[in-house]
């Protein structure tokens, strides 16, 4: 609330006749006794885990053209080498120890937590899905269902299974997928998604 005061009252200060400028004095008592340090869950007087992750992604984009990131862009599969390259770039970025590993849990791997940050590449998303589409007769529903996954995966690099069920895919389908594809064609779609995931994992 101070702050917004400040805020506010600063563009009107100027307005105030130099003449009229009054010098305020204080003499507020200090009662507050001694400094206590306190502990403030979730509060880190260093970068935050949302300030790394946006650094991160700015960083990630002006070297874009790296073999690895490519590597990882493509959903080709990466080797320990490549890990090791991509770990590194985070730390260029700024990233601390402590952030990199914390980064690689949440996300349960490193590769798929910097995929987060940079998509997948759109030509490889729907290469992926072409079984799908080309040599068959698919609905405009069935279309726009396969492209709202291609448009997840460039802006998100990933995607659970469980993500069809829920919005915007119910928003085609309340039913769900199995009301626009045979069980089998589920059964793919399933193993294309962890497919992509795993191909975020170093093979050795």
């Amino acid at each position: 609330m101070l702050e917004n005061a400040r805020k506010k009252l600063r563009t009107l200060v100027k307005l105030i006749e130099k003449g009229k400028k009054n010098i305020v004095y204080t003499d507020f008592r200090d009662e507050f006794g001694e400094d206590t340090a306190i502990t403030l869950p979730g509060i880190s007087t260093g970068m935050n885990f949302a300030k790394f992750k946006e650094k991160a992604r700015q960083f990630l984009r002006v070297h874009e053209s790296h073999l690895s990131l490519q590597r990882l862009r493509r959903n080709q599969p990466l080797t320990s080498s490549d890990l090791e390259e991509l770990g590194r770039m985070l730390e260029d970025a700024g990233g601390s120890a402590d952030l990199i590993q914390q980064a690689t849990e949440q996300s349960q791997g490193l590769g798929i937590f910097i995929r987060s940050l940079v998509g997948l590449d759109r030509e490889t998303a729907k290469q992926a899905f072409s079984q799908f589409v080309v040599g068959t007769t698919v609905t405009a529903s069935q279309l726009e269902f396969i492209n709202l996954i291609v448009q997840y995966l460039t802006e998100n690099g990933v995607m659970d299974a469980a993500r069809l069920y829920e919005s915007p895919f119910t928003d085609i389908s309340l039913q769900g997928p199995e009301a626009l594809f045979l069980p089998i064609r589920m059964t793919e779609m399933v193993l294309v998604l962890d497919e992509i995931r795993k191909r975020a994992i170093a093979l050795n």
